[in-house]
């Protein structure tokens, strides 16, 4: 009888030992599958934040063609997305465009950011805008690029650096059908000069 008391005892314990390990694995469990679910949410929304992101962006692109006076010219940029109302127009950065005359010279332009209209063809460089033409270096924060009016315009905080003196100007006007460039200073009208480009000087 007591023997049999016994053995009912510990059944009883091993089954409450049951029981609760039982309780214990699946509140684990549980625990644990909350758990990975949310990490895989978060996983997925952190995803589709990316893809949203850079869905509409492109890497390495480069343009090739030619403007209305014949000239060739490549431009060239690391990042570049489409506007999404106009997509003819495209925001670039880091951007590098090369303009081949038909005097055989050739311009050199790098800017942090650009526009490029592909309609157009017309080019805003924007933000640390660097240039070179022959012999000369050019620094400024703007230039503008107009196909259909023949110009390349660069202005704010004009720097030239060349080999017979260096300049500092608030506007350069670079016609391109006449092959000239125009200086002119707004702040003390001590600079206002016309450059004839076949003199080889920028």
């Amino acid at each position: 009888m007591i023997d049999r008391k016994k053995k009912l005892r510990i059944i009883q314990f091993f089954l409450l030992i049951f029981s609760l390990i039982i309780i214990y694995l699946t509140y684990y469990n549980k625990q644990i599958s909350d758990t990975d679910l949310a990490e895989s949410k978060a996983i997925e929304e952190n995803l589709k934040d990316e893809d949203q992101e850079e869905g509409d962006l492109f890497f390495n692109i480069e343009y090739t063609g030619l403007d209305l006076r014949g000239n060739r010219y490549i431009l060239k940029s690391k990042k570049a997305r489409l506007d999404e109302l106009k997509p003819e127009i495209v925001y670039m950065d880091e951007v590098h465009a090369i303009f081949y005359f038909k005097d055989n010279t050739i311009l050199y332009i790098w800017s942090d950011k650009g526009i490029y209209n592909n309609k157009n063809l017309d080019m805003k460089f924007s933000d640390n805008v660097r240039a070179e033409y022959m012999e000369s270096k050019l620094f400024a924060e703007k230039a503008d690029y107009s196909n259909s009016k023949n110009y390349l315009s660069i202005y704010e905080n004009v720097r030239i650096d060349d080999i017979k003196g260096n300049l500092i100007a608030d506007k350069l006007l670079f016609d391109i059908k006449k092959q000239n460039l125009a200086i002119t200073s707004f702040n003390d009208g001590k600079i206002n000069a016309n450059i004839k480009l076949n003199e080889k000087r920028f």
